[in-house]
């Protein structure tokens, strides 16, 4: 069974935060909230493991 991986695990995070801010460049607030639940739900598709999103949804809280 995955776990959660909860230690840096990314070769860019600025890189990736960066792009992700200029995703949100000139939507409206209900647009970005939009942008962020489709985008949770794409990643959440990509991980796939339900025991792994649930470790997610509890880390998160």
């Amino acid at each position: 069974m995955a776990k959660l991986i909860t230690h840096p695990n990314m070769a860019s995070p600025d890189d990736f935060y960066a792009d992700l801010i200029a995703a949100h460049e000139g939507k409206s607030d209900a647009e970005s909230e939009a942008f962020n639940a489709r985008l949770i739900l794409v990643l959440a598709n990509h991980i796939g493991d339900q025991a792994v999103l649930k470790e997610a949804l509890v880390a998160s809280q």
